[in-house]
């Protein structure tokens, strides 16, 4: 009986997805569980192209389907990676998969839960649908497809139609899930297993030991750091006007670490207001997470209101175990927010609140102490509920469950369910 992975992005690759998709079948390899992994040959930055097409990492079997490669920038390019993807997946599985199997669609690309449905009922494998993000109803929030339109509803059907397909369905928050119960989902069909981070990879460092702290010539002053993907599903808006009005506080600084589609639109804008407080850098290698998450005083995370069902912003838990405070920037009565609120490791506002996020910035500058105490709590926080010891083993429990009885498997509850 193997357990089998499918997400386009997998180790070396440091994409959110492939970290937790990496971190789980490492793991469970480690355990002694027979682990195999359905991937690309790309890398999600586009910067290597010459991946083996089979491999073993630390007892993981990995293949590498060919697919086309034209990246991330356009959409149309976008898509044809996405299908040529779904192709390969579909015709390994119907090849490779065998009777038993568990096999755990992730959501890179979008709606794979429906094109492996068919095959790996035909192979008497089982299907675990691994839901980090929610399509279609994303590309429907963000207006790349028409709401109520044909397309809009075939779409929802179809993956509506894989979830009860299904052996289970994993989601990372709550909200996801009681979304999806009210789409007519079967409640014994859902589980809750949180996102997590590693702490042997991110941890707190202080400032007078963070080496890229000094390399890149930051003091005394506040920073405020955001720090991932520069996606559609983002707010920069706010944070902008913020930095607009903080302009004159000369120990007030901004630092933009990553890519992303709206990368060049936000430089654009930093430079047409001349905010010289904001500075931007790369994407960090993994070796040195701990430090660049490090750098920042307090993170930024936003997301737009109408995604809080279909997204949760994975640079949350690394800013956790980090034990950095968190602005957000998004639906204060979300789930993110009410997590924030909990920990009290954080702040946050609604989306076009710039004056009252500057104020909260503002306030942070003048009284460091509360800023200690948020990213004390943080690690709290981290510590208590999103470990990679914690997710691991909430993932070998639902698995186990599936394992000891192929034909009933009952659905196990995760240690957030």
């Amino acid at each position: 009986m193997t357990i089998i992975f499918a997400n386009r992005y997998f180790h070396p690759d440091q994409s959110a997805t492939s970290r937790m998709v990496s971190s789980l079948a490492l793991a469970l390899a480690r355990a002694g569980e027979d682990v195999a992994v359905l991937t690309s040959r790309e890398l999600h930055d586009g910067s290597r192209k010459d991946l083996p097409a089979e491999e073993v990492i630390e007892g993981v079997r990995v293949y590498r389907l060919g697919t086309t490669h034209f990246g991330r920038r356009h959409l149309p390019g976008r898509l044809a990676d996405y299908l040529s993807y779904h192709a390969a997946a579909a015709a390994w599985l119907l090849r490779s998969a065998q009777r038993d199997d568990i096999c755990v669609m992730c959501t890179d690309p979008p709606m794979l839960s429906v094109t492996a449905a068919l095959p790996l009922r035909l192979k008497g494998a089982r299907l675990v649908n691994w839901i980090m993000d929610l399509f279609p109803e994303v590309a429907i929030d963000l207006g790349l497809v028409k709401a109520g339109g044909a397309p809009a509803r075939l779409a929802l059907a179809l993956r509506d139609w894989s979830l009860r397909q299904a052996a289970v369905n994993s989601c990372p928050i709550g909200t996801m899930a009681r979304y999806l119960e009210e789409r007519g989902i079967a409640p014994a069909q859902l589980t809750i297993e949180h996102h997590w981070s590693e702490a042997n990879e991110i941890y707190p460092v202080k400032r007078g030991y963070n080496r890229l702290r000094r390399a890149w010539h930051y003091g005394d002053e506040l920073v405020v750091g955001y720090s991932g993907n520069f996606g559609r599903a983002h707010d920069f808006s706010t944070v902008l006007e913020a930095a607009e009005r903080l302009r004159d506080r000369q120990d007030i600084r901004f630092l933009f670490i990553g890519d992303g589609q709206q990368r060049a639109t936000v430089e654009a804008q930093v430079a047409h207001r001349a905010l010289g407080s904001i500075k931007f850098k790369p994407l960090q290698p993994r070796e040195r997470l701990a430090e660049s998450l490090g750098v920042a005083d307090v993170h930024l995370v936003s997301l737009l209101p109408a995604l809080e069902r279909s997204i949760i912003p994975s640079k949350l838990y690394g800013i956790l175990a980090a034990g950095r405070p968190t602005l957000f920037v998004g639906d204060t009565a979300g789930e993110v927010a009410g997590v924030i609120a909990e920990g009290r490791c954080g702040l946050a506002v609604n989306i076009g609140e710039g004056e009252r996020l500057a104020a909260m910035i503002s306030d942070l500058a003048d009284y460091p102490d509360i800023v200690a105490n948020m990213g004390a709590n943080a690690k709290a926080l981290f510590d208590a509920h999103y470990t990679r010891e914690q997710g691991v083993a909430a993932w070998q429990a639902l698995l186990d469950g599936l394992m000891a009885k192929p034909e009933t498997a009952p659905v196990q509850q995760g240690a957030g369910g």
